[in-house]
């Protein structure tokens, strides 16, 4: 009986002890965690992703903080944002189309900071932030026109388009492909763009107009001038940028600023509400408007025009300066109401027309 006792207290000796070490075990890992969270970054991203990478390896290599890279359009991204809402997965969205980081911001979905690198920016960059509250920041623009195959051009005898106009002659049906505007900040851009140019009903009409001339809404606001490069489409409508990247790679693109003037896209940044690694998404902010970081955007072929007035602008990147820019309201366009009431419309009809 005794021997039994003996055992039995020895046992429970023992068992407090494993207890008691587990305990101190799950104290430290708890005390460790916040440490660890503060060394990752999540990003959602929306430009190129040679782009997209660059930048994620520099920073990775300047702070030490680990990233978790996902690369989205901007209306994907938006959509994302929207849906997790209730549970912020990500931390900063970097690049796109500024109207939907306009529209985040306006639903509450992003929270304001302002970088130490703010002066240094443009007046044009600053804009969106002014106009949010500090919840979005410009860091690139890009005009939007479009590209096309010149030996695709030549070898179907098509006369050269030089206007927006000039894309509903009926020589292009099914020679032109651009974006789904509810997926695309790019292809947004160009209904927002019609509607500026030419009034609502003017606008709408020229889209339906377009829209037999079009051979497929792809996802991506860039895949057109892409498709366009390889030969499996004739034009592509996109931010002269991308079709300026395809030229320089030796593709036999032109890049065109449409006759009749043009929308451009002031491409944003906006640190997420509720991000789990604020003090991280700051870094990333900061790190995203410094001069060197954004001159090194043409060494991937990314030849929008940087923000900050002390980086170096690519010398392939378009001449602002000779391009016919409307003075796009993007503060109206976008505005949850008037971006919405837009896509709804182009849904209703546009899209179910017969091409």
């Amino acid at each position: 009986m005794v021997r039994i006792l003996f055992c039995l207290t020895l046992i429970q000796g023992v068992s407090m002890k494993i207890v008691r070490m587990t305990m101190l075990s799950l104290l430290l890992l708890m005390v460790a965690l916040p440490t660890y969270a503060a060394g990752r970054l999540t990003l959602y991203c929306s430009p190129q992703i040679g782009w997209c990478e660059l930048m994620v390896n520099e920073f990775e290599k300047r702070t030490g903080i680990n990233v978790r890279m996902t690369r989205k359009s901007s209306g994907e991204t938006l959509a994302q944002i929207r849906a997790e809402k209730s549970n912020p997965k990500g931390d900063v969205w970097w690049g796109g189309t500024g109207d939907p980081h306009l529209q985040a911001a306006e639903e509450g979905l992003t929270q304001a900071y302002t970088s130490s690198k703010f002066g240094e920016l443009n007046d044009w960059a600053k804009a969106p932030h002014k106009a949010t509250g500090g919840k979005t920041v410009g860091i690139y623009m890009g005009g939007l026109g479009f590209g096309f195959n010149t030996e695709l051009l030549a070898k179907k005898n098509l006369p050269e388009p030089k206007c927006w106009k000039d894309l509903l002659h009926t020589a292009y049906k099914g020679e032109i492909q651009m974006a789904n505007p509810n997926t695309s900040g790019t292809a947004y851009t160009t209904l927002a763009t019609m509607v500026q140019l030419f009034g609502e009903d003017g606008g709408f009409d020229y889209m339906k107009s377009l829209h037999r001339n079009i051979n497929q809404y792809t996802k991506s606001g860039s895949a057109p001038i892409k498709s366009a490069a390889r030969g499996e489409n004739t034009i592509g409508i996109v931010f002269m940028h991308d079709a300026v990247t395809q030229g320089v790679k030796g593709m036999p693109i032109q890049t065109v600023a449409p006759c009749e003037g043009t929308g451009y896209e002031i491409g944003s940044m906006s640190i997420i509400k509720g991000a789990r690694n604020l003090d991280s998404a700051k870094k990333w902010v900061d790190f995203a408007l410094t001069a060197d970081v954004q001159s090194m955007a043409g060494s991937v072929k990314a030849y929008q025009v940087p923000s900050n007035k002390n980086a170096t602008v690519p010398k392939e990147a378009p001449d602002v300066s000779s391009i016919k820019l409307i003075d796009y309201d993007h503060a109206r366009y976008g505005s949850k109401s008037v971006r919405s009431g837009l896509l709804a419309k182009w849904d209703r009809d546009v899209k179910p027309l017969p091409r």
